[in-house]
Protein backbone atom coordinates (compact mmCIF):
# COMPACT_ATOMS: atom_id res chain seq x y z
CA UNK A 1 0.00 0.00 0.00
CA UNK A 2 1.23 3.81 -0.95
CA UNK A 3 2.07 6.09 1.94
CA UNK A 4 0.29 8.74 1.77
CA UNK A 5 2.00 12.19 2.71
CA UNK A 6 1.37 13.70 5.76
CA UNK A 7 0.10 16.74 4.20
CA UNK A 8 -2.79 14.71 2.64
CA UNK A 9 -6.38 14.37 4.13
CA UNK A 10 -8.54 11.79 3.06
CA UNK A 11 -12.48 11.56 4.74
CA UNK A 12 -12.82 9.04 7.66
CA UNK A 13 -14.64 6.58 5.96
CA UNK A 14 -17.01 3.55 7.93
CA UNK A 15 -17.70 0.13 5.53
CA UNK A 16 -19.60 -2.72 7.07
CA UNK A 17 -19.04 -5.84 5.52
CA UNK A 18 -20.94 -9.52 5.93
CA UNK A 19 -18.98 -13.02 5.47
CA UNK A 20 -20.70 -16.11 4.18
CA UNK A 21 -19.64 -17.85 7.38
CA UNK A 22 -22.11 -14.65 9.25
CA UNK A 23 -19.17 -12.68 11.06
CA UNK A 24 -19.81 -9.18 10.32
CA UNK A 25 -16.38 -6.76 10.38
CA UNK A 26 -16.65 -2.87 10.38
CA UNK A 27 -13.91 -1.57 8.50
CA UNK A 28 -12.39 2.20 9.30
CA UNK A 29 -10.00 3.82 6.41
CA UNK A 30 -9.00 7.31 5.97
CA UNK A 31 -7.80 10.33 8.52
CA UNK A 32 -9.33 9.36 11.71
CA UNK A 33 -7.80 12.40 13.12
CA UNK A 34 -8.93 16.27 14.19
CA UNK A 35 -8.58 17.79 11.14
CA UNK A 36 -10.38 15.04 9.11
CA UNK A 37 -13.17 14.36 11.59
CA UNK A 38 -13.84 18.32 11.40
CA UNK A 39 -16.48 17.97 8.40
CA UNK A 40 -17.53 14.56 8.93
CA UNK A 41 -18.06 14.92 12.60
CA UNK A 42 -21.62 15.70 12.72
CA UNK A 43 -22.94 12.76 10.61
CA UNK A 44 -20.07 10.04 11.37
CA UNK A 45 -20.28 10.18 15.57
CA UNK A 46 -23.95 9.33 15.68
CA UNK A 47 -23.23 6.41 13.14
CA UNK A 48 -20.42 4.95 15.18
CA UNK A 49 -22.24 5.01 18.52
CA UNK A 50 -25.40 3.26 16.61
CA UNK A 51 -23.11 0.49 15.19
CA UNK A 52 -20.88 -0.42 18.36
CA UNK A 53 -24.20 -0.29 19.87
CA UNK A 54 -24.71 -4.05 18.04
CA UNK A 55 -21.72 -6.30 19.90
CA UNK A 56 -22.01 -8.24 16.92
CA UNK A 57 -19.47 -6.34 15.02
CA UNK A 58 -15.70 -6.55 15.11
CA UNK A 59 -14.12 -3.61 14.26
CA UNK A 60 -11.01 -3.18 12.42
CA UNK A 61 -8.93 0.25 12.00
CA UNK A 62 -5.87 -1.47 10.28
CA UNK A 63 -6.45 0.77 6.68
CA UNK A 64 -6.68 3.79 8.83
CA UNK A 65 -4.21 6.10 7.42
CA UNK A 66 -3.29 8.66 10.57
CA UNK A 67 -5.10 7.94 13.81
CA UNK A 68 -4.75 10.44 16.77
CA UNK A 69 -6.20 10.71 20.21
CA UNK A 70 -9.11 12.94 19.00
CA UNK A 71 -9.57 10.16 16.18
CA UNK A 72 -8.64 7.33 19.03
CA UNK A 73 -11.84 9.22 21.68
CA UNK A 74 -14.50 9.11 18.88
CA UNK A 75 -14.26 5.19 18.97
CA UNK A 76 -13.32 4.84 22.91
CA UNK A 77 -16.47 6.63 24.00
CA UNK A 78 -18.88 5.20 21.04
CA UNK A 79 -17.61 1.68 23.20
CA UNK A 80 -18.12 2.76 26.13
CA UNK A 81 -14.75 3.42 27.17
CA UNK A 82 -13.90 -0.28 26.62
CA UNK A 83 -11.71 -2.33 23.72
CA UNK A 84 -14.63 -3.12 21.46
CA UNK A 85 -15.19 -6.97 20.34
CA UNK A 86 -12.52 -8.44 17.57
CA UNK A 87 -9.98 -5.18 17.50
CA UNK A 88 -7.94 -5.34 15.26
CA UNK A 89 -5.17 -2.23 15.48
CA UNK A 90 -1.36 -1.70 14.45
CA UNK A 91 1.27 -1.49 16.75
CA UNK A 92 1.31 2.27 16.87
CA UNK A 93 -2.33 2.14 17.09
CA UNK A 94 -2.29 -0.38 19.95
CA UNK A 95 -0.20 2.46 22.24
CA UNK A 96 -2.62 5.26 21.70
CA UNK A 97 -5.71 2.70 22.84
CA UNK A 98 -3.29 1.27 26.03
CA UNK A 99 -2.99 4.76 27.18
CA UNK A 100 -6.87 5.78 26.92
CA UNK A 101 -7.16 2.21 29.28
CA UNK A 102 -4.29 3.38 31.17
CA UNK A 103 -6.14 6.96 32.06
CA UNK A 104 -10.04 4.63 32.80
CA UNK A 105 -8.14 2.81 35.36
CA UNK A 106 -6.27 5.88 37.12
CA UNK A 107 -9.30 7.10 37.89
CA UNK A 108 -10.68 6.12 41.75
CA UNK A 109 -14.30 5.24 42.63
CA UNK A 110 -16.28 7.25 43.65
CA UNK A 111 -16.97 6.20 47.35
CA UNK A 112 -20.80 6.98 49.14
CA UNK A 113 -20.83 8.91 52.03
CA UNK A 114 -22.05 6.63 54.80
CA UNK A 115 -24.58 8.23 57.55
CA UNK A 116 -21.82 8.26 60.06
CA UNK A 117 -19.81 10.11 58.17
CA UNK A 118 -19.33 13.12 60.26
CA UNK A 119 -17.69 10.47 62.95
CA UNK A 120 -16.09 8.96 60.65
CA UNK A 121 -13.86 12.15 59.19
CA UNK A 122 -13.27 13.08 63.36
CA UNK A 123 -12.01 9.60 64.30
CA UNK A 124 -9.78 9.97 61.46
CA UNK A 125 -9.06 13.27 62.48
CA UNK A 126 -8.13 11.74 65.78
CA UNK A 127 -6.16 9.37 64.91
CA UNK A 128 -4.27 11.58 62.50
CA UNK A 129 -3.34 14.16 65.70
CA UNK A 130 -2.54 10.61 67.64
CA UNK A 131 -0.19 9.21 65.22
CA UNK A 132 1.64 13.17 64.84
CA UNK A 133 1.76 13.45 68.90
CA UNK A 134 3.13 10.25 69.14
CA UNK A 135 6.08 10.55 66.41
CA UNK A 136 6.81 14.14 67.59
CA UNK A 137 6.90 12.61 71.22
CA UNK A 138 9.51 10.31 70.07
CA UNK A 139 11.51 12.40 67.93
CA UNK A 140 11.45 14.98 71.11
CA UNK A 141 13.23 11.97 73.39
CA UNK A 142 15.79 10.60 70.79
CA UNK A 143 17.02 14.40 70.24
CA UNK A 144 16.93 13.99 74.14
CA UNK A 145 19.11 11.38 74.23
CA UNK A 146 21.15 12.83 71.10
CA UNK A 147 21.52 16.00 73.38
CA UNK A 148 23.25 14.18 76.40
CA UNK A 149 25.21 12.09 74.17
CA UNK A 150 26.65 15.52 73.56
CA UNK A 151 27.21 16.87 76.13
CA UNK A 152 29.02 13.54 77.32
CA UNK A 153 31.17 14.02 74.71
CA UNK A 154 32.17 17.32 73.73
CA UNK A 155 34.42 16.93 71.16
CA UNK A 156 32.20 15.26 68.37
CA UNK A 157 29.29 16.85 69.39
CA UNK A 158 27.82 18.84 65.93
CA UNK A 159 29.03 22.53 66.98
CA UNK A 160 29.08 23.72 63.90
CA UNK A 161 25.61 22.92 62.65
CA UNK A 162 24.45 24.67 66.29
CA UNK A 163 26.49 27.42 65.46
CA UNK A 164 24.44 27.81 61.95
CA UNK A 165 20.92 27.17 63.50
CA UNK A 166 21.80 30.18 66.08
CA UNK A 167 22.81 32.36 63.17
CA UNK A 168 19.97 31.44 60.93
CA UNK A 169 17.42 31.43 63.61
CA UNK A 170 18.72 34.48 65.58
CA UNK A 171 21.09 36.66 64.02
CA UNK A 172 19.01 36.88 60.99
CA UNK A 173 15.60 37.22 62.21
CA UNK A 174 16.87 40.37 64.48
CA UNK A 175 15.47 42.61 61.68
CA UNK A 176 12.12 41.56 61.16
CA UNK A 177 11.55 41.05 64.96
CA UNK A 178 12.82 44.71 65.63
CA UNK A 179 10.71 46.41 62.80
CA UNK A 180 7.48 44.44 63.54
CA UNK A 181 7.83 44.82 67.44
CA UNK A 182 8.11 48.56 66.81
CA UNK A 183 5.36 49.16 65.24
CA UNK A 184 3.24 46.82 67.94
CA UNK A 185 4.19 48.78 70.00
CA UNK A 186 3.54 52.09 68.75
CA UNK A 187 -0.12 50.36 67.90
CA UNK A 188 -0.87 49.89 70.93
CA UNK A 189 0.27 53.08 72.87
CA UNK A 190 -1.63 55.18 70.42
CA UNK A 191 -4.60 52.58 71.07
CA UNK A 192 -3.95 52.14 74.85
CA UNK A 193 -3.46 56.42 75.12
CA UNK A 194 -7.17 57.01 73.40
CA UNK A 195 -9.01 55.09 76.01
CA UNK A 196 -6.61 56.69 78.85
CA UNK A 197 -7.17 60.10 78.04
CA UNK A 198 -10.93 59.94 78.57
CA UNK A 199 -10.70 58.94 82.17
CA UNK A 200 -7.59 60.88 83.09
CA UNK A 201 -5.06 57.59 83.28
CA UNK A 202 -2.34 58.83 81.11
CA UNK A 203 0.16 57.87 83.56
CA UNK A 204 -1.08 54.40 83.97
CA UNK A 205 -0.10 53.87 80.38
CA UNK A 206 3.45 52.52 81.39
CA UNK A 207 1.43 49.63 83.75
CA UNK A 208 -0.40 48.42 80.28
CA UNK A 209 2.04 48.67 77.74
CA UNK A 210 5.14 47.49 80.32
CA UNK A 211 2.52 44.12 81.74
CA UNK A 212 0.78 43.59 78.25
CA UNK A 213 4.28 43.23 76.18
CA UNK A 214 6.92 41.92 78.40
CA UNK A 215 4.24 39.07 79.59
CA UNK A 216 2.13 38.20 76.46
CA UNK A 217 2.67 40.37 73.34
CA UNK A 218 5.99 40.30 73.11
CA UNK A 219 6.93 36.21 73.68
CA UNK A 220 4.02 35.45 71.41
CA UNK A 221 4.93 37.91 68.99
CA UNK A 222 8.13 36.34 68.58
CA UNK A 223 7.17 33.22 68.21
CA UNK A 224 4.95 33.54 65.86
CA UNK A 225 7.58 35.70 63.73
CA UNK A 226 10.13 32.69 64.43
CA UNK A 227 7.78 30.07 63.59
CA UNK A 228 6.46 31.59 60.05
CA UNK A 229 10.37 32.43 59.20
CA UNK A 230 12.69 29.92 60.50
CA UNK A 231 10.18 26.92 61.69
CA UNK A 232 9.51 27.44 58.06
CA UNK A 233 12.81 27.59 56.54
CA UNK A 234 13.56 24.04 59.06
CA UNK A 235 10.69 22.18 57.37
CA UNK A 236 11.32 23.24 53.80
CA UNK A 237 15.36 22.33 54.37
CA UNK A 238 14.42 18.84 56.01
CA UNK A 239 11.94 18.23 53.15
CA UNK A 240 14.29 19.40 50.47
CA UNK A 241 17.25 16.54 51.99
CA UNK A 242 13.63 14.54 51.19
CA UNK A 243 13.81 15.03 47.76
CA UNK A 244 16.95 14.67 46.88
CA UNK A 245 17.49 11.57 49.14
CA UNK A 246 20.19 12.98 50.72
CA UNK A 247 18.15 11.92 54.49
CA UNK A 248 18.48 8.54 52.57
CA UNK A 249 22.69 9.11 52.06
CA UNK A 250 23.18 9.99 55.65
CA UNK A 251 21.37 6.33 56.74
CA UNK A 252 23.77 4.75 54.35
CA UNK A 253 26.57 6.50 56.07
CA UNK A 254 24.97 6.04 59.36
CA UNK A 255 24.91 9.43 60.27
CA UNK A 256 22.05 9.71 62.53
CA UNK A 257 19.13 12.69 61.51
CA UNK A 258 18.34 13.82 64.98
CA UNK A 259 21.91 14.49 65.71
CA UNK A 260 22.86 16.23 63.44
CA UNK A 261 20.29 17.67 62.18
CA UNK A 262 17.21 18.16 64.41
CA UNK A 263 18.82 18.43 68.08
CA UNK A 264 20.82 21.56 66.59
CA UNK A 265 18.06 23.09 65.55
CA UNK A 266 16.12 22.69 69.08
CA UNK A 267 19.21 23.57 70.99
CA UNK A 268 19.62 26.75 68.65
CA UNK A 269 15.69 27.74 69.15
CA UNK A 270 15.69 27.11 72.69
CA UNK A 271 19.02 29.68 72.90
CA UNK A 272 18.03 32.55 70.19
CA UNK A 273 14.40 33.08 71.13
CA UNK A 274 14.51 33.63 74.73
CA UNK A 275 16.41 36.48 73.51
CA UNK A 276 14.48 37.24 69.98
CA UNK A 277 11.93 37.60 73.04
CA UNK A 278 13.90 40.39 74.70
CA UNK A 279 15.28 41.79 71.98
CA UNK A 280 11.06 42.49 70.23
CA UNK A 281 9.97 43.02 73.71
CA UNK A 282 12.62 45.79 74.31
CA UNK A 283 12.18 47.79 70.39
CA UNK A 284 8.07 47.36 71.42
CA UNK A 285 8.73 49.40 74.73
CA UNK A 286 11.01 51.85 72.38
CA UNK A 287 7.89 52.35 70.17
CA UNK A 288 5.33 52.45 72.83
CA UNK A 289 7.36 54.86 74.65
CA UNK A 290 7.92 57.25 71.57
CA UNK A 291 3.86 57.21 70.96
CA UNK A 292 3.39 57.79 74.73
CA UNK A 293 5.41 60.88 74.44
CA UNK A 294 3.50 62.88 71.05
CA UNK A 295 0.04 61.28 72.44
CA UNK A 296 0.15 61.58 75.79
CA UNK A 297 3.25 64.10 76.62
CA UNK A 298 4.97 61.47 79.40
CA UNK A 299 8.62 62.06 78.91
CA UNK A 300 10.64 59.14 78.30
CA UNK A 301 12.85 59.32 81.42
CA UNK A 302 9.50 59.06 83.21
CA UNK A 303 8.81 56.14 81.59
CA UNK A 304 11.91 54.58 82.21
CA UNK A 305 11.79 55.37 86.01
CA UNK A 306 7.88 54.01 85.92
CA UNK A 307 8.79 50.49 84.02
CA UNK A 308 10.36 48.34 87.25
CA UNK A 309 7.84 49.57 89.67
CA UNK A 310 4.66 49.12 86.71
CA UNK A 311 6.06 44.96 85.36
CA UNK A 312 7.40 42.91 88.72
CA UNK A 313 10.63 41.50 87.32
CA UNK A 314 9.07 38.15 87.63
CA UNK A 315 6.80 38.89 84.22
CA UNK A 316 10.69 39.02 82.42
CA UNK A 317 11.61 35.64 83.50
CA UNK A 318 8.28 34.25 82.45
CA UNK A 319 8.38 36.02 79.12
CA UNK A 320 12.14 34.50 78.54
CA UNK A 321 10.68 30.96 80.03
CA UNK A 322 8.33 31.27 76.98
CA UNK A 323 10.89 32.33 74.71
CA UNK A 324 12.97 28.45 75.59
CA UNK A 325 9.27 26.33 75.67
CA UNK A 326 7.85 28.01 72.75
CA UNK A 327 12.15 27.72 70.33
CA UNK A 328 11.69 23.88 71.41
CA UNK A 329 8.21 23.51 70.28
CA UNK A 330 8.62 25.34 67.27
CA UNK A 331 12.00 23.33 66.22
CA UNK A 332 10.18 20.22 67.16
CA UNK A 333 7.39 20.86 64.93
CA UNK A 334 8.99 21.88 62.13
CA UNK A 335 11.51 18.89 61.90
CA UNK A 336 8.69 16.28 62.36
CA UNK A 337 7.19 17.87 59.24
CA UNK A 338 10.14 18.15 57.33
CA UNK A 339 10.74 14.51 57.84
CA UNK A 340 7.67 13.50 57.14
CA UNK A 341 7.69 14.85 53.53
CA UNK A 342 7.67 12.74 50.70
CA UNK A 343 10.00 12.81 47.98
CA UNK A 344 8.12 15.16 45.28
CA UNK A 345 7.45 18.69 45.57
CA UNK A 346 3.63 18.44 46.42
CA UNK A 347 4.36 16.86 49.43
CA UNK A 348 7.03 19.71 49.99
CA UNK A 349 4.37 22.61 49.78
CA UNK A 350 1.67 20.86 51.93
CA UNK A 351 4.66 20.04 54.74
CA UNK A 352 6.06 23.44 54.97
CA UNK A 353 2.29 24.80 55.41
CA UNK A 354 1.39 22.35 58.04
CA UNK A 355 4.27 23.26 59.84
CA UNK A 356 3.98 26.80 59.73
CA UNK A 357 0.40 26.28 61.21
CA UNK A 358 0.89 23.40 63.73
CA UNK A 359 3.80 25.93 65.06
CA UNK A 360 1.94 28.88 65.73
CA UNK A 361 -1.16 26.74 67.29
CA UNK A 362 1.31 24.62 69.46
CA UNK A 363 2.47 28.50 70.71
CA UNK A 364 -1.11 29.84 71.52
CA UNK A 365 -2.01 26.85 73.11
CA UNK A 366 1.18 26.74 75.14
CA UNK A 367 0.33 30.03 76.12
CA UNK A 368 -2.64 29.71 77.37
CA UNK A 369 -1.04 27.23 79.52
CA UNK A 370 1.37 29.42 80.87
CA UNK A 371 -1.44 32.23 81.63
CA UNK A 372 -3.35 29.37 83.47
CA UNK A 373 -0.80 28.04 85.45
CA UNK A 374 1.07 31.61 86.17
CA UNK A 375 -2.30 33.87 86.57
CA UNK A 376 -0.73 34.22 89.89
CA UNK A 377 3.05 35.19 89.43
CA UNK A 378 4.25 38.40 88.50
CA UNK A 379 0.72 40.55 88.67
CA UNK A 380 0.45 43.68 90.97
CA UNK A 381 -1.33 43.50 93.96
Amino acid sequence: MAVRPPSAQTPPVVTERVFPDGSRRIELAGSWNLRGLAAEFATLAPRVRTLAADRGWNWDLTRIDVLDHAGAMVLWRAWGSARAPGLVLRPEQEAIFRTLQASKDEIPPRVSREWLWPLLALGSVALSLGRNLREILTLFGQALLDFTWAVRNPARAPWRELSAAIYHTGTQALGITALVGFLIGVTLSYLSAHQLRLFGADVFIVNILGLSIIREIGPVLAAILVAGRSGSAMTAQLGVMRVTEELDAMSVMGIPHTLRLVMPKMVALAVSLPLIVLWTSALALLGGMFAARYELGIGFTFFLSELPNAVPIANLWLGLAKGVVFGLLIALVACHYGMQIEPNTESLGLGTTSSVVTSITVVILADAVFAIVFSDVGLPG
